[in-house]
């Protein structure tokens, strides 16, 4: 048995959505097409992960326009655990279903050129730059019948823009909150820095869906112009019922650096895909990436740099703990193109299972089509080191305690990079109730 794909949204439907939005003419032409193309695309097949009976259909698309907060107050208090309340960020998006229920920039941002607005607003008054980028060069609508449903039925998402030059210094933070539990989010993400230039973004989902299924269908693109520098973190906290797919795409051109910590901890099945391509010559990506499994979740990670640049490095961590039933494969691929020479892409994949039950896999993958490179890997898969546990009982640390320490070590190398101190504890807060 499979689960039917087909969506009870057709050409009218889109049209109308579409209008309602104000969306230039390109944007429901784009909208139409890949509606069109949807159905003669075959799903993506996640190496090891049968996805055929996951539910990517049953879902309402749209949701009633939530109200506006006066205060970050009225937030929820687990919405209020990714911030600061008492020192409030000034760059801060919070979009409650698919509006936009709060919104900040600094003036002198603004007065520079930058734009960090949602995606509706920023095709209305900015359309022309978003067209340049839109599934262009980080991902294609065509790639397989999710990409292509995502850009027909895309509902909500951030535009990010740094002018040549400007050097944003504070963290542009936005926060995903999926309140209603059977709406589902087809959230588009773009962050463009132009050459010399930089910028550092975080972005939390949330929802509290336990049985209500409902579907997160998200794509990301980030794209770092020459000597461009952007810092992406990124909180996934989806609910038991969001079944996840996310695209996570980015290119760097040349002297560009593209930094990505991501802290994946969905209760639902996900797939996740983190893709970054070197377009140019010295362009950099370091790619961390944290995930805990419980329940009888199925995961499937895959993170992936490719050299097409000479002299680009690459490097890759992922560090995953498995508890319950809990499945998941951890993908390492790092992959050369021919040119690319005097380029180096390392990589590196461990899972520590905490359950007889849990079944951890981690596949480190080098594609070498250059002589003149450097390459490494290293892959591990197994359970909490007894003799780490020894010593740190000896001294006088509970079992459970010593577990703990040794857990939060394990993850520290990606927790620690986030860059706003409240994400970085509200992630370890997660931890703790995921494991504990």
């Amino acid at each position: 048995m499979t689960v039917d794909t087909k969506l009870p949204y057709n050409k009218d439907y889109i049209s109308q959505f579409s209008q309602e939005k104000s969306e230039p003419e390109w944007m429901r032409d784009l909208r139409l097409q890949a509606l069109e193309q949807a159905d003669s695309l075959e799903m993506p097949k996640p190496d090891k992960t049968k996805i055929d009976k996951w539910n990517f259909s049953h879902f309402k698309h749209d949701a009633p326009e939530a109200g506006k907060l006066t205060s970050l107050d009225h937030l929820p208090a687990d919405i209020q655990e990714f911030l600061d309340v008492d020192n409030a960020p000034e760059n801060l998006l919070i979009q409650r279903n698919h509006t936009v229920a709060f919104a900040s920039l600094k003036q002198e941002l603004k007065d520079k050129g930058v734009i960090f607005t949602d995606i509706f607003t920023a095709l209305r008054e900015h359309g022309d730059l978003v067209k340049r980028y839109y599934m262009k060069d980080g991902v294609a609508v065509d790639e397989h019948r999710l990409t292509a449903l995502h850009a027909a039925l895309m509902n909500g998402g951030v535009f990010v823009y740094v002018p040549k030059n400007v050097q944003v210094e504070e963290p542009l933070q936005v926060i995903f909150w999926q309140e209603d539990p059977e709406t589902a989010m087809f959230n588009h993400v773009l962050v463009v820095a132009e050459d010399n230039s930089s910028l550092t973004y975080v972005e939390n989902y949330i929802s509290q869906n336990e049985e209500q299924e409902t579907v997160s269908n998200i794509v990301t693109e980030v794209i770092a112009h020459d000597n461009a520098q952007i810092s992406f973190g990124g909180v996934d906290n989806f609910a038991a019922g969001t079944t996840t797919y996310i695209n996570r795409r980015g290119v760097a051109y040349r002297d560009a650096r593209i930094e990505w910590a991501l802290g994946q901890m969905n209760d639902g099945n996900t797939v996740s895909e983190n893709i970054t391509h070197l377009i140019g010559e010295n362009a950099v990506s370091n790619a961390k990436t944290v995930s805990v499994g419980r329940g009888k979740q199925s995961q499937n990670f895959t993170a992936k740099i490719v050299h097409f640049g000479k002299e680009s490095e690459g490097h890759i961590l992922q560090h995953g703990v498995m508890k319950g039933s809990a499945t998941s494969i951890f993908n390492g691929i790092g992959k050369i193109e021919h040119g690319a020479k005097k380029s180096n892409a390392e990589q590196e994949s461990r899972v520590l299972m905490l359950s007889e039950k849990a079944r951890g896999d981690a596949n480190p993958i080098l594609l070498i089509d250059e002589d003149d490179v450097e390459a490494g890997h290293a892959a591990s898969v197994g359970r909490v080191d007894p003799i780490q546990l020894y010593y740190l009982m000896s001294r006088g640390i509970t079992q459970t305690e010593a577990e703990r320490l040794i857990i939060h070590g394990f993850l520290a190398p990606v927790v620690n990079q986030l860059p706003i101190e409240s994400v970085k504890n509200q992630l370890s807060q997660v931890i703790e109730r995921k494991v504990y």
